[in-house]
């Protein structure tokens, strides 16, 4: 993809996008039973309350803002949802049977692109989710992190910090998706040895973040000093590793210089993405 199509992703938000893309019509009115779920939706979860509240505004005022629709690939019956898809929920809910559509060909890249672009525009995605919606991006259509970074609008940093959450325990990513943890405790439990047991002490205490630093501290002290008198080179270089590729990553170096690289996967995703990294270099 055209870097320079790339660069005007969220900063010219979703007009841009559509702007890129064929309209076959403009606004228009299809059938509620018509649209399908966007299959690269990121968005998973949806607050009930602020779902309410759109329900009781479509009641008021219907629906203002036209639901992004393509072509379906497996029923040309139907169109699949691009962007508006918590408006179609809303609209059933609100016993609306038609609904304002803009119809646009748009590929399974753009159709992504669509998807969190606008739930990322409206802080709608949980961060485990706006990290999933990335790592479709990187592990489905080539996209390194540099480019995701340039095409959401945001730095580097906050790409690598939002996909590092994938390699916490499941138990902690469902803490983070129901909100009993923030993403600022989660960061604090990136790289610990017992990331579940430091969770449930921040849930069961109610700690804010500062607090669950200097849990961690505690936590960190109570290992002695076998720690401390590890190599800073070596705490260096696995840091640098796990800042690149975002899992774990424990390095053991022997008094004769030999030793061993140990990368920590959680699932078969994360080891594919090794292979990918150590073929594409070697």
């Amino acid at each position: 993809m055209d870097s320079n199509k790339i660069k005007k992703g969220l900063g010219r938000g979703l007009s841009s996008l559509i702007g890129e893309t064929k309209v076959q019509n403009s606004v228009n009115k299809l059938s509620i039973s018509n649209l399908v779920s966007n299959k690269y939706q990121p968005r998973k979860n949806f607050d009930e309350e602020n779902l309410q509240e759109l329900v009781n505004s479509i009641k008021e005022r219907g629906i203002i803002q036209p639901i992004i629709v393509r072509k379906s690939n497996t029923d040309k019956s139907k169109h699949e949802i691009i962007a508006g898809e918590r408006r179609w929920i809303a609209a059933q809910k609100a016993g609306l049977h038609e609904v304002p559509v803009v119809v646009t060909e748009a590929d399974d890249l753009r159709s992504l692109e669509f998807a969190i672009v606008e739930n990322v525009q409206r802080h709608d995605l949980n961060p485990i989710e706006e990290a999933e919606g990335y790592k479709r991006l990187i592990d489905d259509f080539a996209y390194n992190q540099e480019k995701v970074a340039q095409f959401i609008g945001k730095s580097r940093s906050h790409i690598t910090n939002c996909l590092r959450l994938l390699s916490l325990p499941i138990d902690v990513i469902n803490f983070i998706k129901e909100k009993k943890l923030t993403t600022g405790h989660a960061k604090i439990l990136i790289g610990l040895d017992n990331p579940t047991h430091v969770a449930n002490k921040i849930i069961e205490k109610k700690l804010s973040v500062r607090q669950a630093e200097s849990l961690v501290r505690v936590f960190k002290m109570k290992k002695g000093s076998s720690k401390n008198s590890r190599d800073p080179n070596l705490q260096s270089l696995e840091s640098s590793i796990i800042e690149k590729i975002g899992l774990k990553v424990f390095i053991k170096n022997t008094k004769k210089n030999s030793g061993a690289i140990t990368i920590e996967y959680k699932d078969l995703d994360q080891l594919n993405k090794i292979v990918k990294i150590l073929k594409s270099n070697y």
